[in-house]
């Protein structure tokens, strides 16, 4: 065994000091090199975590939102049937002048509901875009560590914008 050392060039006495040099080393990566670096990993992975939970969440209230909005459309479509029918029995009733201005009224009021209805649709839209906007720039900012400028966060937003849009 001591010939192979020999002829590797293995010796003892320069190997024992450079195992401790090797041991001191890995001691003080570990413990001022790895353990920083695991923890910063750990920190990021919990945040992007807490990112995808925050995006489930804003995905559950626009899809609450939207069943809202088709509820209170329907809502709206079976008034508006409602009144369409209470006007055709005032039309069997009623002369035909008067039978035309029922009607009339009765289509002005559902179209009002439905620009009312699509005008809520628009603004909801666009808070919502405005709020994932800022979550994205929110996200951004935690997950690369390091602080957008004002152009930076309203590319960002235009893009993801741009993103929901299509």
């Amino acid at each position: 065994m001591g010939d192979l050392l020999q002829t590797l060039g293995i010796q003892w006495t320069k190997l024992i000091p450079q195992l401790v040099n090797f041991g001191i080393v890995l001691f003080f990566l570990r413990r001022y090199a790895f353990k920083p670096v695991f923890a910063m990993l750990d920190a990021r992975e919990r945040k992007i975590a807490e990112s995808v939970e925050n995006a489930d969440q804003i995905k559950a209230e626009l899809a609450r939102t939207e069943a809202e909005r088709q509820r209170i459309l329907n809502q709206a479509g079976d008034v508006a049937n409602q009144m369409i029918e209470q006007a055709r029995e005032a039309a069997n009733r009623v002369r035909e002048v008067e039978t035309q201005k029922a009607i009339a009224a009765a289509e002005q009021i559902i179209a009002k509901a439905r620009e009312a209805s699509a005008q809520d649709h628009a603004r909801m839209l666009a808070e919502l875009k405005r709020e994932v906007g800022r979550l994205v720039v929110q996200t951004t900012t935690t997950v690369t560590g390091k602080i957008l400028t004002a152009d930076d966060q309203r590319r960002l937003a235009q893009e993801t914008e741009k993103q929901l849009s299509a």
